[in-house]
């Protein structure tokens, strides 16, 4: 029997507002434990939470950039649960009207395209974090992160593979980014991403039981999870067995998914609306301002810039990745740089320096007007190729700029037709064998001869003005 893979993810984001969602303490990740911490995310007896006005404004942004529909009016609600990382044994959240619903995000897998539903964007509280590495053998919370902002975005049941949820978490993480709401640094927690999975046989209507598989730390971990879970729950069929709805996790040195509780359902949970918060109403003028600082969109960006300045789609999508490179590529054209040369410079020698000095390119010495000057000395003829490499090492480690490394250093490439010549001319008198083995056919000596004018001229010979005069002198 043939099976069919059903799979929706949940993603948890921290919005990087300066303060938590419900009180004043700083959001600070790196603090000591338990020092960013009051009444209010410790759940004393007596406190009452105050909505963060900014996570409400970016998670408006962040449904907007998902298409969703915001919702006119919301609440928060009571999330009642027992457990270590949360102090009041209950977790601020939305259960039924969330803040943005009925939206969509388009994804292309194998030059398909893919339209996955957004069920919810809903805000929430996130939990303290437990420690399990203390000294003795002992666990510890540190209550730093309880209460910091969080939004829960939901799809659809519409993801079919582990490749097409890699492809929707990785086009979701360029939104957020470009929105610059999150960090979305999964090894910090800022993004976590959770799989429910089920199989059905194929073209059966009906869903089978699901999983969700938590404590994921990368994308490339969540794939291999849901490839895992996906084959094991075929196993259980196929061997009379019967899929059990459970909480299960992700061992990465094994390569396998185990099992930690069952999933809870909606009523376990025992919501009800926060007594202690009043609804939030964002009406169409709140809404309005918001949508109009929202930024070009990745997928509107990568169209554009294949339109506008001929780039491949490979490329253009490498640009877009992080808006920031974007930014620099726009900004190095704009300054005069040739859009296609900027493109493979960009991707290619800068981003292998940015790579190996572990560097982001907002933090680049080598800004986009210096690169755009140093191009322009490529196509003008005052450097080469190779040249330029060795100057753009320079930039990136100095912030100096391409003329002032070529003048201080007399690297200027010899394009002047006279002083080629007259190194030619040099040459060929001193190697009059290779200049006979020429003339009989031998077209590889030329790579010789030119590589004995380049290291007359020290290597600053203009490559294709030295080949052009070189095979005029032979001629002769």
């Amino acid at each position: 029997m043939q099976y069919e893979a059903v799979i929706g993810m949940e993603v948890h984001v921290e919005i990087n507002s300066r303060s938590k969602v419900f009180c004043a303490c700083c959001t600070d990740f790196h603090a000591p434990p338990n020092t960013n911490v009051c009444p209010v995310c410790l759940g004393m007896p007596g406190t009452l939470p105050v909505l963060n006005v900014d996570m409400v404004n970016k998670s408006v942004a962040v449904g907007l950039a998902l298409n969703c529909r915001i919702s006119r009016w919301s609440k928060m609600d009571r999330k009642n649960y027992f457990y270590p990382d949360l102090a009041k044994n209950y977790q601020i959240s939305q259960y039924d009207l969330p803040l943005c619903h009925g939206g969509w995000l388009d994804i292309e897998v194998d030059g398909a395209a893919r339209r996955i539903g957004i069920t919810r964007a809903h805000m929430e509280e996130d939990t303290a974090r437990n420690t399990h590495t203390i000294a003795g053998g002992q666990s510890g919370v540190d209550f730093n992160r309880c209460g910091l902002p969080l939004l829960e975005i939901v799809t659809e049941p519409d993801l079919r593979s582990a490749r097409e949820a890699h492809a929707y978490l990785t086009e979701l993480k360029q939104i957020l980014q470009y929105l610059r709401v999150s960090d979305c640094n999964m090894e910090e927690g800022s993004l976590r991403a959770e799989a429910n999975i089920s199989v059905r046989p194929v073209g059966q209507e009906a869903f089978g039981v699901k999983t969700e598989v938590k404590n994921v730390a990368s994308f490339s971990g969540v794939q291999k999870a849901i490839d895992f879970e996906i084959a094991r729950q075929i196993a259980v069929i196929e061997a009379g067995g019967t899929v059990v709805q459970e909480t299960r996790g992700w061992d990465a040195d094994r390569g396998v998914t185990f099992s930690q509780r069952l999933k809870e359902s909606a009523h376990d949970y025992r919501y009800f609306p926060e007594p202690d918060l009043v609804p939030v109403a964002v009406d169409q003028a709140w809404e309005d301002r918001i949508r109009g600082t929202l930024p070009e969109l990745p997928a509107a960006r990568r169209a554009r810039l294949a339109a506008q300045h001929g780039l491949s789609a490979y490329d253009a999508g490498v640009l877009t990745q992080s808006r920031d490179t974007a930014d620099y590529y726009e900004a190095a054209v704009a300054a005069g740089a040739d859009p296609k040369k900027a493109a493979n410079w960009i991707t290619v020698e800068l981003q292998a320096l940015l790579s190996e000095s572990k560097q982001e390119i907002a933090e680049c010495a080598a800004g986009p007007a210096a690169l755009a000057g140093m191009l322009g000395m490529i196509e003008s003829g005052a450097i080469s190729g190779k040249m330029a490499k060795e100057i753009l090492a320079e930039m990136f480690s100095t912030g100096k700029s391409a003329e002032d490394i070529v003048r201080e250093r007399g690297l200027s490439q010899i394009s002047d037709a006279g002083a080629l010549l007259d190194a030619v001319r040099r040459v060929l008198a001193e190697n009059p064998a290779q200049v006979e083995q020429f003339r009989a056919g031998k077209e590889k000596v030329m790579g010789f001869l030119v590589g004995q004018v380049m290291r007359a001229t020290g290597g600053k010979a203009n490559p294709q003005m030295l080949n052009d005069v070189l095979r005029e002198e032979l001629s002769r």
